[in-house]
């Protein structure tokens, strides 16, 4: 890519957030830009930020190496230091993972992010799709402009081949780090990148940019079947993003499992395997009316509640836990679930005598007597009437003065929680941002 061609590439955006691991990719794309910057846009606005995983013995050094180029072309230069939770994905999912909420993280406002994949980068994704048997979804691989939280993330070095970037490199006079880890062919990307690729390569010089354009026809049969089914899908679902069963069984698996997909993808879903939506339809959707059935997707899992399915974040709650609430009762903040606080916008219930203890809990046995239900229910009962899911049964906070069950806020009060005119709190409940 010429200087030209990147500048037309990146209009309109003029602040820039680059990925810069020191290596060969993101030094020749930082130079670029920089070259960009000081030759025919001098509004170019461009930061980097370095990764530090911590892998390598060497990490800090690559600190100190990408400080000192960001110092030389005069960027300003972050780090963020990341840890890799055990197991999960493997090193390489869950190392990228950490990347992108690192970067996504430092964004500013106005900010794009930069990264610089490449075509042999591009040929390894598509040929990772294919060891895992991706549909075209998958195999469309890297586009090089995707939506990335509030911005845009760009990739312009994806027609780019490694080679080209080396010359760039060679002319420019440019050092780069090398990670040891590259050489390491235990990891399927290098297995590709060491083994694979070259010995194709050889046979077929241009393999690597006809697999970039099966992927890039792989990416245009997907956003036609985007364009096409956007109103069919729109039509099932709710507004809080559930997604009704009955009429997918109607329609041909090839169709179901396409809107399934794009349901998945308005979730933001890592893409599941054909034999993963062959599950959710079976074990979830079509499970019996009294199961309760789920299937987990990496940090959320797929739950299926009065005829449609749901997306929802996992959260282990432990009903045993009591959470004292003291006198002069400020805001309570419960752990991965949401805050209660005293507010004129909450649930309307008598306040606590002076000698009545208040927590918050997440069982209650017996029968209850709720305001506007004549007979007693087991709270179980009560949810069941009230068309609570189950997954925010176990999340809802149950109010109590001492042993006594009052109301759970924003859901019910209990006769023995109803305010007077004499006697009266406004307990309001803020759930979580994905609650």
């Amino acid at each position: 890519m010429t200087i030209r061609e990147l500048q037309s590439f990146l209009h309109p955006h003029r602040q820039l957030l680059v990925a810069f691991s020191g290596g060969l990719d993101s030094t020749v794309l930082l130079h670029q830009l920089v070259t960009l910057r000081d030759t025919l846009q001098p509004a170019l606005k461009i930061r980097a930020m370095h990764i530090h995983h911590g892998l390598s013995p060497r990490a800090d050094s690559w600190v100190e190496h990408c400080r000192a180029l960001c110092v030389a072309w005069r960027v300003p230069f972050d780090v963020a230091h990341v840890q890799l939770p055990p197991g999960g994905q493997g090193i390489e999912g869950e190392a990228r993972i950490a990347r992108y909420q690192a970067l996504s993280g430092s964004l500013l406002a106005g900010e794009v992010l930069l990264t610089a994949q490449h075509l042999d980068d591009q040929c390894e994704t598509f040929l990772l799709a294919l060891k895992r048997g991706s549909g075209p979804a998958g195999l469309a691989s890297m586009p090089s402009i995707l939506p990335f939280g509030d911005t845009s993330l760009l990739r312009p070095l994806l027609a780019t081949s490694r080679s080209e970037l080396e010359e760039w490199a060679r002319v420019h006079q440019l050092n780069w780090i090398e990670d040891e880890s590259n050489q390491d062919d235990k990891y399927d990307r290098n297995f590709l990148r060491l083994r694979v690729v070259p010995l194709l390569l050889q046979r077929w010089p241009h393999f690597s940019r006809s697999v970039a354009r099966s992927a890039e026809l792989c990416g245009e049969q997907e956003q036609l079947l985007d364009e096409l089914l956007a109103e069919q899908l729109g039509g099932l679902m709710s507004r809080q993003g559930a997604l009704r069963i009955e009429p997918l069984a109607e329609v041909s698996e090839a169709r179901r499992f396409a809107l399934l997909r794009r349901w998945l993808a308005y979730h933001r879903a890592a893409m599941p395997s054909r034999a993963a939506l062959e599950r959710l339809w079976q074990e979830v959707a079509l499970s019996r009316e009294d199961a309760n059935p789920r299937l987990r997707l990496g940090a959320h899992e797929i739950r299926r509640f009065q005829g449609a399915l749901y997306w929802v974040p996992l959260q282990e709650i432990d009903k045993e836990t009591v959470y004292s609430w003291l006198a002069p009762y400020q805001p309570l903040s419960l752990p991965g679930m949401g805050t209660l606080s005293v507010s004129e916008n909450g649930i309307a219930v008598r306040k606590p005598l002076a000698d009545e203890a208040v927590s918050v809990r997440f069982k209650a046995s017996g029968l209850l007597h709720i305001v506007g239900r004549d007979k007693g229910r087991t709270l179980k009962k009560i949810w069941q009437e009230l068309r609570i899911p189950p997954w925010q049964r176990d999340a809802t906070p149950l109010l109590f003065y001492g042993e006594q069950l009052i109301a759970a806020p924003g859901v019910f009060v209990t006769r023995e929680g109803q305010a007077t005119d004499h006697s009266c709190w406004h307990i309001d409940w803020q759930k979580g941002v994905e609650q």
